[in-house]
């Protein structure tokens, strides 16, 4: 299978390879979070089963399967640690819409729209709570201080995320660093764990934990930028909802950077003020149009996925390492 270098391949990139190849691993990994998220207090599962159904492509844990099998692993403990990394992931979910007052989620209610905040936020920590006792039920050091560490900078991103929101000052380092703590650093760790596990040097490890880091910036970037795109309905999503909330993402950094006084003003009422007028959205995107801020926001994206990609070099080809290289593509063709 050729390696794919760029997203305009006559064959869409997508994860059904890397699906494919871990197909059985993430059964097991299903039965495993089906298995841990039991209560005796029938709300927790309840609540918990309808955010974990919703949970999407189930990517995170995806490569932590993947990268344990591209550094030869043969044994079983990726699985439950693939189960961790989702609960952690779904945990910030929780705590996100509630943070954001979202409703939907991928066109589905959320926990807290359907159970309210206090639920939802209670579940979560059950859910960070079974994600530990599977770290400790791992018996490694290694592996606790790898999943520990990211879910502390996680939560130091999402408070990070709070003091920058509706502030248009927000610079482009801090904004990356807000993603890079946010989203990016369970990818990393995800990616970590495999050659880990597999007991390889350091440098593969570091080589892993890279493409996560990369692959989880330009997987976010794409969507800051798809959320003020027509696309973005195409996927079963709300267009506009970062606006809405008064999120600083890049588009808007690079737009209010390059933009004039009356434009700057415009921003700082919608974003900072949170005051609306019924034709703003359609503004704001033509703004975002007028400056680039989209098309510069996905060369960004590119960037991140070329370092992805070359993070792989000191692995062996053959069809994991190509279906992790395709994982790269996928997150950035849905941009286009």
């Amino acid at each position: 299978m050729a390696v794919a270098a760029t997203v305009d391949r006559k064959d869409t990139p997508s994860l059904e390879p890397l699906t494919r190849l871990v197909g059985d691993d993430l059964a097991q990994v299903n039965q495993r979070i089906i298995e841990y998220m039991q209560s005796p207090v029938a709300l927790i599962p309840q609540l918990a089963g309808h955010i974990v159904a919703a949970g999407g492509k189930r990517l995170r844990p995806m490569l932590t399967l993947a990268a344990a099998r591209l550094c030869g692993y043969a044994g079983d403990r990726h699985v439950s640690l693939a189960a961790c990394v989702e609960f952690i992931h779904t945990a910030t979910l929780l705590h996100d819409d509630v943070v954001d007052e979202s409703d939907l989620r991928r066109g589905i209610a959320t926990a807290n729209a359907v159970w309210g905040n206090k639920a939802s936020v209670l579940v979560g920590d059950f859910l960070f709570s079974r994600a530990f006792q599977l770290m400790v039920a791992d018996g490694s050091l290694e592996v606790l201080r790898i999943l520990s560490h990211a879910s502390a900078v996680i939560a130091e991103g999402e408070v990070l995320q709070l003091i920058t929101s509706n502030d248009t000052g927000t610079t482009e380092e801090s904004y990356l660093e807000v993603i890079r703590a946010k989203t990016a650093q369970l990818f990393a760790a995800a990616c970590r764990i495999g050659p880990v596990v597999a007991g390889r040097p350091a440098a593969e490890a570091d080589a892993m934990e890279a493409f996560g880091l990369n692959l989880g910036i330009a997987f976010q970037l794409v969507d800051d930028m798809l959320d003020y795109s027509a696309k973005q309905a195409e996927l079963g999503k709300t267009v506009g909802d970062d606006f809405r909330d008064g999120k600083i993402t890049l588009p808007i950094v690079i737009a209010f950077a390059r933009g004039d006084a009356e434009e700057r003003a415009f921003w700082r009422r919608t974003l900072e003020d949170q005051e609306h007028g019924p034709d703003d959205l359609a503004h704001a995107q033509m703004l975002l149009r007028r400056h680039g801020a989209l098309e510069a926001t996905m060369e960004r994206a590119r960037d991140y996925g070329a370092a992805a990609r070359a993070a792989l070099a000191p692995f062996p080809a053959g069809p994991v390492r190509d279906a992790l290289d395709e994982v790269v593509a996928f997150c950035i063709a849905r941009g286009f």
